[in-house]
């Protein structure tokens, strides 16, 4: 199920893997994404969803691939609710190295959550002060109200 207009790298590895040139536990694929097993769950049921074109971060990804993305999302975690009985889940998505990113082709991951399953993902940590987040806040919005939106962005 590919396309010839999208985006491959033949070195990557979730590229090879949409190609069938590697193994994978499949379990739901459409024309625009495969979603997988993770080799080394965070918990039974982790799942990567992969759009099948290669884009290295969700900086990379093109505006129209989010609804087929967001689609696949959604009905791979109603199949993980009902089959895992979860009380919960996560939805997460690294980019660049700083953020824990190792493949470098956008990827999400579902993991499943129960209330008492030890699994600690992160710690928050407040502002120093609600001056702090109001100025961050303002800076960020006058920054997209300049123009900085859409799919590309340098950095």
């Amino acid at each position: 199920m590919g396309r010839a207009d999208r985006p491959v790298d033949e070195g990557c590895l979730f590229c090879r893997i949409i190609a069938g040139a590697l193994p994978c536990a499949r379990v739901y694929e459409d024309e625009h994404v495969l979603a997988f097993l993770d080799i080394n769950p965070m918990a039974p049921g982790h799942t990567l969803v992969v759009l099948r074109g290669h884009y290295p971060t969700l900086l990379d990804v093109p505006p129209g691939e989010a609804g087929h993305l967001f689609t696949a999302l959604k009905i791979v975690t109603v199949a993980l609710r009902a089959e895992l009985r979860l009380e919960g889940f996560h939805c997460l998505q690294n980019n660049f190295s700083a953020a824990g990113q190792t493949v470098f082709h956008a990827h999400w991951h579902l993991i499943p959550r129960t209330a008492h399953d030890g699994l600690a993902l992160w710690a928050g940590r407040p502002y120093a002060d609600g001056d702090q987040m109001r100025r961050l806040a303002e800076s960020l919005s006058s920054r997209i109200a300049g123009g900085l939106s859409g799919g590309t962005h340098e950095w």
